[in-house]
């Protein structure tokens, strides 16, 4: 296992690292200090061709100009909350309306758009980079003084495994997750379309026009949204299903997962023969297929379009501070937040 350190620009005064971890396959993992942003994953497809199943970008500038939350880690609070305000602690915190009159993703300048301190440990079997990161109390809207750690780490087995710790001094909610656009052609050959995707879901939640839930839990069943057996995602494309619609012709909804750390996802792309299997902790997991990727830039060469990269982030249910029967994403004064999400790379 190896770790290598190169310099990827400056922003603000500070200069941004890139860290590469290496391990004995010829896998790596690229991730920078703005953002916790991994702009590369390189796997081997079945013919031992390693290449890119990850969207981003080879430039600072990029990011900041283009990105669509490419890779990056999102907070305080992944997702949708309706109206940029929910009541907590007897009061009402106000957020930034950064999304049709809602919030979305931290808001304005939320872990995605931070800087946050790293440190690199390696072992024999594996290496991780930890980063760090102290959000005060008031940021974006958010009450409590929050330390943060999100910790990635590659094993020689070909599993990378993100590690989100987080301890308030006040009464706050959190929920966090890492949005990386998978696309596992290898440097971006093909859209997701023929992707096939197997979840251990029988649950989804309804979207409104807004793309805030509307509270209500759906089977799956006998529609688009059962891929208990797996599903190509062009199957969701083409549907006439309300809610394919609404999402822009394709998905961006939560599901209820069954199971966890139990192959409870798996995303397949049968010509390269590349398997992303996901394991976690989280209740749920958000497929969004690329319906608001525009084409005013490119991505490595590549003419950004719709469909070019899709989203499996595990986390808890978006705006869960107006459902009462929503999981809670409510973190007590003191207690540590932590979750769990592995990704494990292999083959067809």
């Amino acid at each position: 296992m190896k770790i290598f350190k190169e310099n990827f620009g400056e922003h603000d005064g500070q200069p941004v690292t890139a860290f590469t971890i290496v391990n004995e396959q010829g896998m790596e993992v690229t991730s920078i200090d703005y953002g916790c942003i991994i702009s590369k994953i390189i796997a081997p497809d079945r013919n031992g061709v390693l290449e890119n199943v990850v969207l981003g970008f080879d430039s600072l500038q990029d990011y900041l100009e283009h990105s669509p939350y490419f890779g990056a880690v999102i907070g305080r609070f992944a997702g949708r909350i309706k109206n940029a305000e929910f009541n907590l602690n007897n009061q009402t915190c106000r957020l930034a309306k950064n999304n049709n009159g809602n919030h979305l993703h931290g808001g304005l300048k939320g872990f995605d758009k931070v800087f946050w301190n790293a440190e690199t440990r390696e072992s024999g079997d594996s290496a991780s980079i930890e980063f760090s990161y102290f959000s005060k109390d008031g940021e974006e809207g958010y009450p409590g003084n929050l330390q943060m750690k999100v910790t990635y780490t590659l094993n020689n087995d070909n599993a990378f495994t993100i590690s989100y710790e987080g301890v308030s001094d006040q009464r706050t909610v959190l929920n966090v997750t890492n949005h990386s656009y998978f696309n596992l052609s290898g440097n971006i050959k093909r859209d997701i379309l023929d992707h096939v995707l197997t979840l251990k879901s029988s649950q989804f939640i309804e979207l409104a026009e807004d793309l805030i839930p509307t509270g209500q839990v759906l089977p799956v069943d006998n529609t688009p949204f059962d891929f208990q057996s797996g599903r190509k995602i062009n199957d969701g494309v083409s549907s006439e299903h309300p809610q394919n619609i609404l999402a822009g012709k394709g998905y961006d909804h939560p599901f209820l997962l069954a199971e966890n750390n139990n192959k409870e996802i798996i995303l397949r792309d049968p010509e390269s023969g590349r398997v992303l299997t996901i394991e976690t902790d989280e209740p749920a997991v958000v497929l969004y297929t690329g319906t608001q990727l525009g084409d005013d830039f490119s991505i490595r060469g590549v003419k950004s379009r719709k469909y070019l990269g899709l989203c499996l982030e595990t986390q808890g249910l978006p705006d869960s501070v107006h459902q009462p029967h929503f999981p809670s994403s409510v973190l007590e004064k003191g207690e540590k937040y932590k979750s769990v999400t592995k990704y494990t790379f292999s083959l067809d």
